[in-house]
C-alpha cells in the first residue's frame, strides 16, 4: 500500500485546477472554474473545479472527488497508476518500499524505449513498402487514419530489425519479445512481411504489436507474447484513440480485431476498441467500465461468435452495476464490423448499435435456447441452469429484473424463483406519491458557487428528502473538517453509515491524523475504508448544496441539541420498555424521571429559539 501520509502530501502539494486543466479548457466563475463534463455529453459548462476545496464535480452527472479521482476517471488508470502518474507530475517519488510494484520501473522504461524505436521503424518501412500500401489501400484505408494509429510493415528478411538497432542481441529485444532465439543461439525477427498494429497503453506508450500477414497465411494475426510491459488480458487496442469519441458518444464499442477497430475508424465510426486476440477478461470489463456507461460488444453472428459472447456476458456480471448497460450486437454471417461498415455505411451501423441486445435479454435467450419451456422438466432445468450465472449479477436491480423475466417464462412466482436461489424474497417497494419525481423549474436552485434562480447551473434530478441530523453533521464536518472536535462523541449513534463516518472523524481528529486542507484530501483519505461510501455521498450533496456560510453555526448548534434530545427520546423509549417487560428498580426510576426533565428543558429551550 502507498503510505497515506505520502497521498495526503501529494494532494497538499497539486492544484487540481492546474491537473484538470491539462485535460479540460477551464474557465473562471466566481470562486470556481467551470468546462463541460468530460465524463458525460453536455453543451453547457456544469463541471465544476473547487480550489479551495480541492475538489471537482459535475452538477449534470454527479461525478466528483480528488485529483488522483479524476486521473483515474478521465484516463481510466487504477489508483497505483493515478498516484505514481500526478507525484511524476512535480517530482515526487512515489515510495516502493510500501508496496509491491508490478515491475521494475528502470527495465520497464527501458523497454518502451526499445518498442518506440521498433514502432518508428515499422512506420517508415511502410513508407518504401508499395505492397503493404497497396493492400491497405485495397482494404479502403487512407494515409491518415494509418498515421493516427501509427501502422506500420514489417519487412520479409529474418533480421529486418538490425538496421533499427545498434545491437541486435541486447537482452531488451528478447524480453519485449520483438526477437527470437532458436536452439543454436541465433536470433530472428518475430514479425515478417505483416502489417503491424502497434498496442498502446493508457499513456500512449507503445508495449506491444499486432502483425497481421498480407496474403494468405498463418496464423493471419501474430502478437506480441506476455512481456513485462504487455499483459493481453488487460489491454484493449485503439483505446488512447477511442477515449474521446468514447466520452462524446457515452459509448464504447468493443470488436475482435484491429482491422475491425481502424476500418470503423475510417468511416468516422470512432469509439471502438479490440481485445487482443483472447476472450473479455474481468480487467477488461472493469477499465470499460470505469471509462463509461454504455459497452456495446459486438461479435460475428456465427456459433464462434456467440460463444465469445458468451464468455463476455459471463465475466461481466460480477462488475455490473444498475447505472450501466452492457449489449451485444451480433453482425450477418458473412460480416466483420469492417466489412459491414464498408458494405452498408457507418449509419447502419451505429443504427444496428442502437439495436443491440442488452445483457438481460441474451441471458435469457442463451439459458432459453436448449430447454423445452412445455414440459415442467424443462421449466425447473432452467431455473436449475440460470442459478450460477443469476446470483452472480452484481447489480441488484437488474438482478432482480432478471429473476422476474425468468419466473415469468417458467411459469414460477418471483419468491418461488427467489427462495430456488438462496436469495431473501424483496420488500415492496416505498411510495413516494407526495413527491415529485423531479425538480421543477428554476426557482430556489443553488449551484456550487451559491448562485440561485435562473443563474444556477440546471440539472435534472430527483428530489432529495430532508437529512436527518447524523446526516446534517457529517455534512457540516466535510464542509469544516476541525468542527468535528465539537462533536460530543458518546452522543454519535454507531447504528448508521454516516454516524460511523462521524466517530471515525472524530477520532482521526483526535489523534492528529484527518486532513483539514479539503474536501478531495478527505475523500482519499477514507478510499477503501467502511466509511468511504457514506462520505462520498455527503460530500457529493454538498456540492450541489453548500450550507451558508453565514448559518452554518447556529445550524450546527440547533443540530446538536436534535442530537440530544434524540439521545434522550431513544433512552427514555428503552426504560419505558423495559418497565412494560420486567419493571425497574429505584435507580432506574429516577434516572428516567431526570430524562424526563432534561427533554422538557431541551425542548422549551427549542421553542425560545424559534419564538
Amino acid at each position: 500500500m502507498i503510505p497515506q501520509s505520502f497521498i495526503q502530501d501529494l494532494l497538499a502539494r497539486v492544484d487540481i485546477v492546474e491537473v484538470v486543466e491539462r485535460y479540460l479548457p477551464l474557465k473562471k466563475g466566481g470562486a470556481n472554474y467551470f468546462a463541460c463534463c468530460p465524463f458525460h455529453g453536455e453543451k453547457s459548462a456544469s463541471f465544476s473545479v473547487s480550489p479551495t476545496k480541492q475538489f471537482y464535480h459535475c452538477f449534470g452527472c454527479g461525478a466528483h472527488g480528488s485529483a488522483i479521482s479524476f486521473l483515474m476517471e478521465y484516463s481510466g488508470l487504477g489508483f497505483i497508476d493515478a498516484v505514481k502518474e500526478l507525484a511524476g507530475t512535480i517530482g515526487m517519488e512515489v515510495p516502493q518500499d510500501d508496496f509491491k510494484p508490478d515491475l521494475n520501473h528502470a527495465r520497464n522504461q527501458s523497454l518502451t524505449e526499445l518498442m518506440a524505436q521498433a514502432a518508428r521503424f515499422y512506420k517508415d518501412q511502410l513508407k518504401r513498402s508499395p505492397v503493404a500500401i497497396d493492400y491497405l489501400k485495397q482494404r479502403g484505408l487512407t494515409g491518415e487514419i494509418a498515421a493516427r494509429y501509427g501502422l506500420g510493415y514489417a519487412p520479409e528478411g529474418w533480421q529486418a530489425l538490425q538496421a533499427a538497432f545498434a545491437d541486435y542481441k541486447a537482452a531488451g529485444l528478447l524480453e519485449c519479445g520483438l526477437v527470437l532465439e532458436n536452439e543454436d543461439g541465433r536470433r530472428y525477427d518475430r514479425f515478417r512481411d505483416r502489417i503491424m498494429f502497434p498496442i498502446q497503453d493508457q499513456r500512449g506508450n507503445v508495449i506491444g504489436f499486432g502483425g497481421r500477414v498480407l496474403g494468405k497465411g498463418e496464423p493471419k494475426y501474430l502478437n506480441s507474447p506476455e512481456t513485462p510491459l504487455f499483459e493481453k488480458g488487460r489491454e484493449l487496442y485503439g483505446l488512447v484513440h477511442a477515449r474521446q469519441s468514447v466520452r462524446d458518444q457515452e459509448c464504447v464499442l468493443v470488436v475482435e480485431g484491429y482491422m475491425d477497430v481502424v476500418g470503423l475508424a475510417q468511416f468516422g465510426v470512432a469509439n471502438a476498441v479490440a481485445t487482443l486476440g483472447t476472450a473479455a477478461t474481468p480487467h477488461h470489463i472493469q477499465k470499460l467500465l470505469r471509462l463509461t456507461d454504455r459497452v456495446v460488444f459486438c461479435f460475428d453472428g456465427d456459433a464462434a461468435g456467440r460463444r465469445a459472447a458468451g464468455r463476455a456476458l459471463e465475466v461481466s456480471l460480477e462488475h455490473l452495476a444498475d447505472n450501466k448497460t452492457l449489449s451485444f450486437l451480433f453482425l450477418p454471417e458473412e460480416h466483420d464490423p469492417d466489412s459491414f461498415v464498408r458494405a452498408e455505411g457507418p449509419d447502419a451501423f451505429r443504427a444496428a448499435m442502437n439495436r443491440a441486445l442488452p445483457l438481460a435479454e441474451f441471458l435469457l435467450a442463451e439459458l432459453k435456447k436448449d430447454v423445452d419451456l412445455g414440459t415442467a422438466e424443462g421449466c425447473a432445468r432452467l431455473i436449475h441452469e440460470a442459478k450460477p450465472l443469476v446470483t452472480r449479477i452484481a447489480a441488484p436491480l437488474l438482478r432482480l429484473q432478471v429473476i422476474k423475466m425468468l419466473a415469468e417464462a417458467a411459469g414460477f412466482t418471483q419468491a418461488e424463483v427467489e427462495q430456488s436461489f438462496g436469495l431473501k424474497a424483496a420488500a415492496p417497494p416505498r411510495r413516494f406519491d407526495d413527491n415529485p419525481p423531479f425538480e421543477g423549474g428554476f426557482k430556489g436552485r443553488r449551484d456550487f458557487n451559491g448562485r440561485q434562480g435562473r443563474n444556477a447551473l440546471p440539472r435534472l434530478a430527483p428530489r432529495q428528502r430532508p437529512l436527518s441530523a447524523i446526516e446534517t453533521l457529517l455534512k457540516l464536518v466535510i464542509q469544516h473538517p476541525v468542527w468535528a472536535a465539537r462533536l460530543p462523541i458518546d452522543l454519535l449513534p454507531d447504528d448508521s453509515p454516516e454516524g460511523l463516518a462521524l466517530r471515525a472523524i472524530v477520532d482521526a481528529l483526535s489523534v492528529g491524523d484527518l486532513p483539514t486542507h479539503g474536501i478531495g484530501a478527505l475523500l482519499e483519505h477514507y478510499r477503501g475504508s467502511p466509511h468511504a461510501e457514506a462520505i462520498d455521498r455527503m460530500a457529493g450533496q454538498l456540492a450541489d448544496s453548500p450550507f451558508d456560510e453565514a448559518t452554518i453555526e447556529p445550524l450546527l448548534n440547533d443540530t446538536l441539541k436534535k442530537l440530544e434530545a434524540d439521545a434522550v427520546s431513544r433512552e427514555i423509549d428503552a426504560l419505558n420498555a423495559q418497565e412494560r417487560e420486567r419493571g425497574l428498580n429505584a435507580t432506574e426510576r429516577r434516572h428516567l424521571a431526570e430524562l424526563f426533565v432534561r427533554k422538557q428543558k431541551l425542548q422549551a429551550r427549542t421553542k425560545a429559539q424559534d419564538s
